[in-house]
């Protein structure tokens, strides 16, 4: 509990203990006064706040607000001598603002946990000596030291040392990441253990820690539209009903010979009852507390509007490289005509060892160590390397390479691009490459269609098979293949179109080119951890940690918290409606009118806790 949630406790309790001994007290003259002391004191201690907030909206002259309603609603009860209720209402309504500064606090620690990455220092290599500067000094290529318990500042590669970083404060994940020299080092992880020295790749500002602090900060200034309906109908709201308690209390006293005081009491009960706490408090803080629940799963949702988006979800479209696959070549399989498998891809990584290509990398990552003599190394541009290997001449590449050298070899059937290998003057088999399908990825997809998303569509700019290949894999029904990135914004708009009605279409996507997309889309997700800046600030939502599973996860929050707001709204208003014809009548005491106004307000923010709370199985 925080220190002004134990202030307002205490004086809740206090409050509470003086008025107690004021119900006790006898009603002779000497009681009399004595109770309506203790009462008033009551009142004051714990209303104190409300009254000079209520003076100084005034003074500022913004009148109608919830604490001009307390002390207009109090101050007549007392000048009514109505002591016990005007010190009830005042109490019962510090209950309930204890009740919201429990809940705010509870659901803002979700996201401010995010907000305290920002590490207080780096210490960083400089002439041989260690020196502490702040992280917005921090150059790219400076290097880093970091010590057990220490955050780190910017994004960079270790050099030296070898320890275990929590991410979880980054990306969501739990488990302990084991870093070494050549490891990625994510800024805002903490090292657990080992002292690291990290070589910077980036300033602080283009770091993966300040790109999240700017997502937050932008998050919470973002309103759904249930908040700014909310929003415009208390500014109307509050005055309307001001004005309907003047007229309640005025009218049937003057036109009808109605006794005032009977009359007046009706309006200070309705004015009770009318005001819209729970509404005001409770649906913000329900998108306010499943924004919390999605950034403590490593999403960060850019406000309100994007949940309601996501709970109408009816198409989610996804880019294919870098999102539903890994985006990074790997071996995929090897058909040997000759030899062994192991002896054919000792010959291409001993080639491909001097290329720089991505695909040489996948074959090099294949067999990390080849043995034997590379001479007279030769690139054929856009066709593959020539080399002699242990005085043997080799070549690996296209089959335009193999018609170079004259050989023929046999086709292979195989979806991605295929390398063939030569030895001799002979063609000795061949190796499939191919991108690698990111881990989740179909399991997302079939999880959204359980969930009733009715299409999941893949773009890319790949080859026809290629695309087909993939979709096949992934369970994926459509699909567009040859996109260009102006083409997948006029396939996003085209899908757009085809939406059922208040449905939304969603886009995933990760890369520079994906940004106009994700703006195009009614919701945007991006990959944060290896998206691009422009796609991170075109999204809606950011996968802090590139978890594809996260996606349904993010669906079911976003439905679970419009599914809160919509029933604070209806409960608020009809139990606001119900009470106030009842006040109207005279059959709301002032228990009830409390009910009304601080009892439907707990019960709203209570409601709008289990926004925080999600089954991730």
């Amino acid at each position: 509990m925080t220190r002004g949630q134990k202030r307002t406790l205490g004086r809740i309790i206090g409050a509470l203990a003086l008025f107690a001994i004021g119900l006790v007290l006898g009603g002779d003259r000497c009681g009399g006064w004595l109770k309506a002391g203790f009462m008033l004191a009551a009142w004051l201690l714990a209303g104190y706040d409300v009254l000079w907030d209520a003076i100084r909206g005034i003074l500022r002259g913004q009148v109608f607000d919830e604490n001009f309603l307390m002390a207009l609603a109090t101050v007549c009860a007392i000048a009514m001598k109505d002591w016990g209720e005007a010190a009830a209402v005042m109490i019962f309504f510090q209950i309930g603002e204890l009740f919201e500064q429990i809940a705010v606090e509870r659901s803002r620690k979700s996201i401010s946990s995010l907000t305290e990455l920002r590490p207080d220092f780096a210490v960083v290599l400089r002439d041989g000596k260690e020196t502490r500067v702040d992280p917005e000094e921090v150059s790219e290529g400076d290097i880093l030291v970091v010590r057990p318990g220490e955050r780190i500042a910017v994004d960079g590669v270790v050099v030296s040392g070898e320890g275990a970083l929590d991410t979880a404060s980054v990306t969501g994940e739990s488990m302990p990441a084991d870093v070494a020299p050549g490891s990625a080092a994510v800024s805002g992880s903490v090292n657990l253990s080992g002292v690291l020295q990290i070589r910077a790749e980036s300033a602080y500002e283009h770091s993966t820690v300040a790109r999240i602090l700017t997502l937050v900060e932008n998050a919470e200034e973002k309103k759904s539209a249930s908040e700014r309906l909310i929003t415009r109908f208390a500014k109307y709201y509050t005055p309307s009903v001001i004005g309907a308690a003047v007229l309640l209390a005025a009218i049937p006293p003057i036109f009808f010979g109605q006794p005032f005081s009977e009359w007046l009491t009706r309006a200070l009960t309705f004015l009770v009852i009318s005001c819209p706490c729970a509404l005001v408090i409770s649906v913000p803080l329900a998108f306010f507390s499943g924004m919390g629940a999605a950034a403590r799963l490593g999403v960060v949702v850019k406000g309100g509007g994007t949940m309601e988006q996501l709970a109408k979800l009816d198409t989610v479209v996804f880019d294919k490289t870098g999102t539903l696959t890994e985006g990074e070549f790997s071996v995929q399989s090897i058909v040997c005509f000759e030899g062994t498998e192991a002896g054919l891809l000792r010959v291409a990584a001993l080639c491909e060892g001097h290329s720089n290509h991505p695909l040489a990398s996948a074959v090099q990552k294949a067999c990390p160590d080849p043995k034997g003599t590379v001479e007279s190394v030769r690139e054929v541009a856009g066709n593959g390397i020539t080399a002699l290997i242990d005085g043997r001449a080799a070549a690996v590449g296209n089959l335009r390479l193999m018609e170079r050298l004259g050989l023929v070899p046999a086709p292979v059937d195989a979806i991605g691009t295929v390398l063939y290998v030569a030895l001799d003057g002979k063609c000795i088999g061949a190796i499939i490459v191919s991108d690698t399908l990111r881990e989740g990825a179909a399991e997302t997809i079939e999880q959204l269609h359980n969930m009733g998303v009715r299409r999941t569509v893949m773009l890319t700019g790949d080859r026809e098979e290629t695309a087909r290949h993939y979709a096949k894999r992934l369970g994926l029904a459509e699909y567009r293949a040859k996109l260009l990135p102006q083409d997948k914004v006029t396939a996003v708009e085209g899908l757009l179109g085809s939406c059922g009605k208040n449905r939304t279409l969603a886009f995933v996507g990760d890369g520079v080119n994906d940004a106009p997309v994700l703006t195009a889309a009614n919701a945007g997700i991006a990959m944060g951890g290896i998206g691009s800046d422009a796609a991170v600030e075109a999204a809606d939502a950011v996968l802090l940690n590139d978890d594809l599973t996260r996606i349904p996860l993010l669906l079911r929050i976003s439905r679970k918290t419009c599914g809160i707001a919509k029933q604070n709204i209806a409960f608020a208003l009809a139990v606001k409606a119900v009470c106030l014809v009842l006040g109207a009548l005279g059959y709301a005491p002032m228990w009830l009118a409390i009910f009304a106004d601080v009892g439907v307000a707990v019960l709203a923010i209570l409601n709008s806790f289990r926004a925080l709370r999600v089954r991730q199985d």
